[in-house]
């Protein structure tokens, strides 16, 4: 028989005294499986299916005051093996939280505007904690109104689709406006020094202290195309300890930064990387040079690096927003059966 254990996290306290959590599955649609184990916030099932079968189908449910109610989004799916499918379930038709904006003033004195970006279920399922994505140019990852020629990379809808098909975790995403006039300071040399202490110093703290995050490296990455690009490579150099991840699109390598020596100098560091680039002339050879000297110190294409070339792609924000759910998947993919 194939065995599907099931883990259900899930504060079942806030809804009306009675409630019952129980799952449906493809096995049954129309029968109750009951947990074998509650306590507390955590509801533990176990499927048995014929040995053939190798993946299941499956909600949680509630029984609450004589209505029945599935959990919001597509089915489940888990496969047979023995560690747990662990889910955070949500039963409100909830959709993301895009913040208004706030300054936010760093120590050397600038003055930065930020969005948070909240997945949707984070105000219904308080138990879930989530990774963070800290997106450059943040004026155009989510407002047509903001963005460069009112075409911005749709970062919200682009996640919560991902979320629907159960091939990322869920993730707050922290979108920092480039400042007027400085752009070009902050991301390259040498003033991309002071931009990514304040990031790493002062802004990921405060994050952390305001919202569930999972604050550790591996659970943090950074992205950015162009020079937004070029300093996101840049922080996760600097500060692996606080970024462990970073997704570069169309990055300007070389043009005011010290990246390539360094990096050949340097200690390999424990990170996480996507690049890529279109073609023709959109920094495909300076791409190319950097994946090739990443490669060189000790980074595995389709391990801890990851490199696309898109024939004919432009350097433009409808181009990176036509492709930014790869690196969404890289660097939040959800191995089978780990947590959602």
């Amino acid at each position: 028989m194939a065995r599907f254990p099931i883990h259900v996290r899930y504060p079942l306290a806030r809804r009306s005294p009675g409630t019952e959590l129980v799952l449906r599955s493809a096995l049954d649609w129309e029968r109750d499986v009951v947990p074998v184990r509650a306590d507390g916030n955590l509801f533990e099932f176990e499927l048995v299916a014929p040995a053939e079968r190798l993946f299941l189908d499956y909600k949680p449910c509630l029984r609450e005051r004589g209505v029945f109610q599935w959990s919001v989004g597509d089915n489940y799916v888990t496969w047979s093996q023995e560690a747990p499918h662990e889910i955070y379930p949500r039963f409100l038709d909830s959709h993301g939280t895009l913040s208004p904006h706030f300054t936010v003033r760093s120590r050397a004195g600038a003055v930065y505007e930020v969005r948070v970006y909240l997945p949707p279920g984070y105000e219904e399922n308080t138990l879930k904690r989530y990774p963070t994505l800290y997106a450059h140019d943040g004026a155009n990852v989510f407002v047509p109104e903001e963005s460069v020629g009112r075409v911005p990379w749709d970062l919200d809808d682009t996640h919560d689709l991902l979320d629907t098909m159960a091939v990322i975790d869920k993730v707050i995403v922290v979108a920092i406006h480039a400042r007027a006039g400085a752009r070009t300071l902050d991301y390259t040399e040498p003033g991309f020094h002071e931009y990514a202490r304040f990031l790493a110093e002062e802004l990921v703290p405060a994050v952390d202290a305001s919202f569930r995050t999972l604050a550790h490296s591996s659970q943090r990455a950074t992205l950015g195309s162009s020079l937004g690009g070029v300093v996101a490579l840049h922080l996760a150099w600097s500060a692996p300890e606080t970024f462990g991840k970073a997704a570069c699109l169309s990055s300007s390598f070389g043009y005011h930064d010290d990246l390539f020596a360094r990096i050949a100098r340097e200690e390999r560091r424990p990170v996480r990387l996507y690049l890529d680039s279109g073609w023709p002339r959109d920094n495909f050879e300076t791409t190319r040079q950097m994946v090739q000297l990443l490669v060189q110190k000790g980074y595995v294409i389709g391990q801890d690096l990851v490199y696309f070339a898109f024939p004919l792609a432009l350097h433009s924000e409808r181009y990176w927003a036509a492709r930014v759910h790869l690196p969404f998947q890289y660097l939040f993919g959800r191995a089978w059966n780990t947590p959602l």
